[in-house]
């Protein structure tokens, strides 16, 4: 019987892994997914705008 408990914990993790990545694929696209690429182009513009405000150290 310790070779089912053994077993045990990779099986289980092996299945929400599953169950985690079957979610994230779900949740792609859908009706938001043109707000959701519009939230992150706007925090990309405002890192790349805050780094191009910075002066160059030389």
């Amino acid at each position: 019987m310790d070779y089912v408990a053994a077993l045990v914990p990779p099986v289980v993790m092996a299945v929400a892994f599953a169950a985690l990545v079957v979610t994230i694929v779900k949740s792609q696209g859908g009706a938001n997914k043109a707000k959701e690429d519009a939230i992150v182009d706007a925090a990309l513009a405002r890192a790349e705008a805050a780094s191009a405000a910075k002066p160059a150290d030389a």
